[in-house]
């Protein structure tokens, strides 16, 4: 049985190793999320620092330039990630190989993202565990390596090694992660600010159908004009009963909740990125009045709107 809780507490810090010709596509899939979740859950919840082999710049392979904390030989933490992309082979070599079997031994969690899971399987990390890596290597990684049990999933969580197939599957396990650690409803969150709705979707469809995806779909859908909620459940197929039932158990919240969550979130957004007044915001965001918004917008983050705007110029 997996010890999600050790997960949780490790990926608080995590450490992310570098090479060149890295995907930066992958790496924003994965540290982006977290920064999102750090702001919906309003602190520190997740941190991460950039390490290189030799503590130089490393680019990625569409020439982003990354200037790192730290050299490997002096990284330790909690959570650590490899992240190579192309050219995994030139990076098979004893000298690279010895720097990341020396760098984990002072880790709990390894993990590989996009091809870092050959380098994880070369230095013996992971023997006897499940594995995924991206899938045009698929094959190969499972003839090099007989005593990893190679799957085709987009990530893999086995006890304490983690392995990703790519740099989208990289944005859901971290929204993975979030959602174990933090609930579905702040994945969700992080998943309608990057407009990704495969991954909101996706979220529920695990535990209780699609319909709960289509309802949530609808609601994101209708924010400024809000459908009640039978009416939401009658365009997916159910009762509205049906639909608190399986949304409770999806997202451990109630239609109503969820739609709540979707209308504030819209109202922060513009209060943050936009000069709209008060009152306009709440007329975009399906409330009667700027009083009943201010009202369930301090609820909610713990202030006013205009003093939100006051703090955060």
């Amino acid at each position: 049985m997996q010890k999600w809780s050790k997960i949780h507490d490790a990926m608080q810090h995590v450490d992310i190793v570098l090479f060149d010709r890295f995907s930066n596509h992958c790496l924003a899939n994965f540290v982006e999320p977290l920064r999102a979740a750090n702001g919906f859950l309003r602190r520190t919840a997740y941190q991460w620092r950039f390490f290189t082999l030799d503590g130089a710049p490393v680019s990625s392979s569409s020439g982003l330039q990354i200037e790192p904390h730290d050299a490997l030989a002096n990284a330790e933490g909690t959570a650590l990630m490899l992240m190579p992309s192309y050219g995994i082979r030139d990076l098979d070599q004893d000298r690279i190989l010895g720097a990341v079997r020396s760098a984990a031994r002072r880790y709990a969690v390894l993990g590989g993202l996009d091809t870092g899971s050959w380098l994880l399987a070369r230095a013996g990390f992971l023997d006897d565990h499940r594995a995924t890596i991206h899938w045009d290597m698929l094959d190969a990684f499972s003839e090099a390596f007989p005593d990893v049990e190679t799957v085709r999933q987009r990530y893999v969580i086995d006890a304490d090694r983690i392995t990703c197939s790519g740099a989208m599957a990289a944005f859901d396990l971290a929204n993975s992660l979030i959602a174990s650690a933090h609930g579905p409803l702040v994945a969700m969150e992080v998943a309608q600010l990057f407009m990704s709705r495969e991954t909101v979707q996706a979220l529920p469809v695990r535990a209780s159908g699609r319909m709960v995806g289509r309802a949530v779909a609808l609601m994101q859908d209708n924010i400024e004009y809000p459908i009640p909620i039978p009416e939401i459940a009658r365009r997916v197929g159910c009762t509205q009963k049906t639909l608190e039932h399986r949304m409770k158990t999806a997202m451990a919240a109630t239609p109503a909740t969820v739609y709540r969550r979707l209308r504030l979130n819209a109202v922060l957004r513009l209060v943050q990125d936009t000069d709209l007044p008060v009152s306009e915001i709440a007329g975009r965001c399906g409330y009667e009045n700027a009083s009943a918004m201010t009202r369930a917008f301090r609820a909610a983050f713990g202030q006013s709107p205009q003093a939100m705007r006051q703090d955060n110029p």
